[in-house]
């Protein structure tokens, strides 16, 4: 690459060459810190919630008449949702579903000596006990979110309750380790300050209704619990192509059945749709984050271009000696090449070290987790790749000079 005449003609132009080997520090920093960014959002919204997410539905409704019988009403919801060409299967629930921003939760502990650590710290941290979210719902709750249980059974009929808490509970896979470690959870007596509620079965996967952070995330519990007040969801599982068919049909069956209730249109959505809801911010965070960066990378290359072209034309006497004592197209491209990669190289060393300066100050003030260095040298190929190309136009023109032209230039 001939490093000697580059580095002395980069001596002639000091100024220009340090605010581009800037540019590029600059664009490093900010774009490896965004990638990652980026990665960690699509990480967030990509988590899996454990259910069938692409066959669920569900409709709210709530009944205005005074002193109704609520398990009479939901029987004869569940009974003519069921009834629904397309659906498979129909649930009432309080409320909760995972990611859809209604949480119940409440402290549980493995045992009661656990509670009493707890009571002591004025913590559950470090006790041992944990706060997980609560799901209730109807016989047939399990296999209407398609949960996959690993290990225990599902709610025998006899066990659910309408009123007061019942004696038994499904947990997830992740509070029974973080309740158990080390143990087998399936037949213990959790404690809830004034029950002890014994572990029937264990669930692979069951997202909370609000994300907390990774490790909290999964800790939930379900009760065989029936609703019991004048708001329900009614949850519908169907093939995916049905569900807005099987909304409209289920409202129209809940009105006709019982005029007197107040059925939402907001809150008849399929689970994509609150899915989607969920992660709106994040998803349009992720556009924004990939808009500036692929913005301030096509402005790199414009830099890097517009130097190139103006260095091209200050140089044409010199080109043309090189070709006119034997310098070939090939000498010439290689040069312009060669002196982009060192302004380019100098930049990702001084942006690596931004970079990781940067991560520190979005780490004490945003709680951004630690870059993973192994994106320096990602950024590191794609600002060559990107220099590369941006010169190899310039260079290529430079290369095109003819000897004559240049000897007449003198």
């Amino acid at each position: 690459m001939q490093i000697r005449p580059i580095l002395s003609t980069l001596r002639h132009h000091k100024l220009t060459a340090i605010l581009l080997t800037l540019q590029v520090a600059f664009t490093c920093a900010i774009v490896c810190n965004v990638a990652f960014m980026v990665a960690q959002r699509v990480q967030r919204i990509s988590v899996p919630t454990g259910i069938a997410e692409n066959e669920l539905s569900s409709i709210r409704s709530r009944g205005i008449e005074k002193g109704e019988n609520m398990q009479a009403q939901q029987a004869a919801d569940l009974a003519a949702l069921r009834a629904i060409h397309g659906v498979r299967s129909a649930v009432a629930i309080s409320y909760s579903l995972p990611l859809n921003q209604s949480e119940s939760s409440s402290g549980i502990c493995p045992s009661k000596e656990a509670l009493d650590r707890a009571m002591q710290l004025n913590s559950i941290e470090g006790s041992g006990c944990v706060q997980p979210a609560s799901y209730d719902g109807t016989p047939g709750l399990i296999a209407t979110l398609g949960l996959h249980l690993v290990a225990g059974r599902d709610f025998l009929p006899d066990e659910y309750v309408s009123k007061g808490k019942p004696a038994v509970a499904i947990v997830t896979r992740a509070l029974a380790e973080k309740l158990y470690p080390g143990r087998q959870a399936l037949g213990q007596s959790m404690y809830d300050g004034d029950h002890f509620i014994r572990i029937v079965g264990i669930v692979d996967t069951l997202l909370r209704p609000n994300l907390r952070k990774p490790g909290e995330d999964g800790d939930s519990m379900i009760w065989p619990q029936r609703p019991d007040s004048a708001g329900v969801t009614y949850v519908l599982r169907s093939a995916p192509a049905d569900r807005q068919r099987v909304l409209k049909a289920a409202e129209t069956a809940l009105l006709k059945l019982n005029p007197n209730r107040i059925v939402d249109p907001k809150q008849m959505r399929t689970y994509t749709q609150i899915r989607s809801e969920y992660f709106q911010r994040d998803t349009t965070m992720i556009g924004l984050l990939i808009a500036s960066a692929l913005g301030l990378l096509f402005v790199t290359a414009l830099g890097i271009a517009g130097l190139a072209n103006f260095w091209v034309q200050q140089r044409t006497r010199s080109i043309g000696i090189r070709r006119a004592i034997g310098a070939t197209q090939g000498d010439i491209l290689r040069y312009f090449q060669g002196e982009n990669f060192l302004i380019v190289s100098a930049g990702i060393v001084l942006g690596g070290v931004l970079a990781v300066l940067l991560n520190l100050l979005l780490m004490a003030h945003y709680e951004l987790p630690r870059l993973p260095l192994w994106y320096l040298p990602i950024g590191a190929l794609a600002l060559w790749a990107l220099g590369q190309l941006s010169v190899l136009s310039p260079a290529r023109r430079a290369a095109r000079v003819p000897p004559v032209v240049a000897t007449r230039s003198v």
